[in-house]
């Protein structure tokens, strides 16, 4: 892989924390959520912070391949990201819900599907992650 960004964010405290970047443009106490006997409200947490970047990403990957395909699209892409037991541990579940204007349903399909092949989150986790993917 040639390298072409990198950046850094540290973690204290784990789920009962803190999380900042290195150049301080992201600093947020994180909480485990109510679900998991946490305070939640009020905070964030691991899950969706991976949520905001998974679906910044790739609503990204969606308009660059809108782009080299000549399509002109409006796009918005929800991820939920699940947390659940697994054998020896804990695992992740994503569903990604895309919204597609401009294009026809069986375009906006093929978008979407070429767009989770280039997004580095959805090469990330294939293989370890089930993502459902919904065209809205």
């Amino acid at each position: 892989m040639k390298t072409l960004y990198t950046t850094q964010a540290t973690a204290k405290g784990g789920r009962n924390g803190k999380v900042e970047t290195a150049d301080g443009v992201l600093s947020v106490e994180v909480r485990m959520p109510k679900e998991l006997g946490g305070v939640g409200e009020g905070y964030t947490n691991p899950e969706q912070l991976f949520a905001a970047g998974y679906s910044a990403c790739f609503d990204s990957a969606l308009n660059l391949v809108a782009q080299q395909a000549k399509q002109k699209i409006t796009s918005k892409v929800t991820a939920e990201i699940s947390l659940g037991a697994v054998e020896g541990g804990f695992g992740l579940g994503a569903a990604l819900f895309v919204e597609i204007e401009g294009v026809e349903r069986e375009v906006a399909q093929g978008l979407m599907e070429a767009a989770h092949k280039v997004c580095p989150y959805s090469k990330a986790i294939n293989n370890n992650v089930d993502v459902k993917l919904t065209l809205v």
